[in-house]
């Protein structure tokens, strides 16, 4: 990798961290969702999350009202399988490999990684969902797009059912992701979604995400959500104002 383009990375992972091949929480990065370390701290602990506290596109968000609107399809063309799964700290979270694309329009962005939150960080018309999974992707230029998908309890999902059978008990390096685990299974049968600009959910808390919220939830096993919980029994940051943002939803 020449100069430029491990500048062009580097500032690329300051911006999304959790963009890293595995996730790993870097020494020093002294974060959490309670207490003194909590979300309402976030933007005091470090001058590089100050938009954490003073941003204006901050998230997740609770949607309520939309506005309905021809947006384009969401095409995605992820592979089958994952590289690595890691626990990181803060979450679990599942790496792959180059090749996986979601394609807006006629952008094109990388899957990086997707990871889980509990309880959900979006709501909808004020209600949480026991859990929500985001799909991290970034394109040439840097710009991130983040599917979501909510996750409420009901019958088994085989993959969620992999990840919390494999997950790593506690943090440390990534280690090889068990091949049943293929992120197309986590998704839920119609893609409709809303989509608005926002922020990583986590510090920096970098304003440069184009949030794309499926509006159909997944089906898991409520134990699985119970041995996540084991393990995170809360990791997600409470709504931001929305500060008369517009929020889209598709037909």
């Amino acid at each position: 990798m020449n100069r430029r383009r491990l500048l062009k990375s580097l500032a690329g992972l300051a911006l999304c961290p959790l963009c890293a091949p595995t996730g790993f929480a870097a020494e020093g990065e002294h974060w959490g969702y309670q207490g003194g370390q909590g979300p309402d701290k976030w933007g005091e602990l470090d001058d590089a999350n100050r938009a954490c506290s003073i941003g204006s596109q901050q998230s997740p968000i609770d949607i309520g009202e939309t506005i309905k609107s021809k947006l384009p399809r969401l095409k995605i063309a992820w592979a089958k399988r994952a590289e690595s799964i890691v626990n990181n700290g803060h979450t679990i979270q599942v790496n792959m490999t180059a090749g996986s694309v979601l394609a807006v329009a006629k952008e094109n962005y990388a899957l990086q990684q997707f990871h889980f939150h509990r309880p959900s960080e979006h709501l909808i018309g004020g209600k949480a969902f026991p859990m929500e999974v985001h799909f991290v992707h970034r394109n040439a230029a840097g710009g991130l797009a983040v599917v979501g998908v909510l996750m409420q309890t009901g019958r088994a999902n085989r993959v969620f059912a992999k990840v919390t059978a494999t997950m790593p008990t506690s943090a440390g390096p990534a280690m090889s992701a068990d091949a049943g685990i293929d992120p197309n299974g986590l998704l839920p049968a119609r893609r409709s979604y809303y989509r608005y600009s926002g922020s990583l959910t986590t510090p920096p808390c970098s304003e440069t995400v184009e949030w794309l919220l499926l509006t159909e939830p997944t089906r898991v096993a409520a134990a699985d959500v119970e041995k996540f919980a084991q393990l995170y029994p809360l990791n997600a940051r409470p709504a931001q104002k929305p500060n008369r943002r517009f929020v889209l939803r598709s037909a």
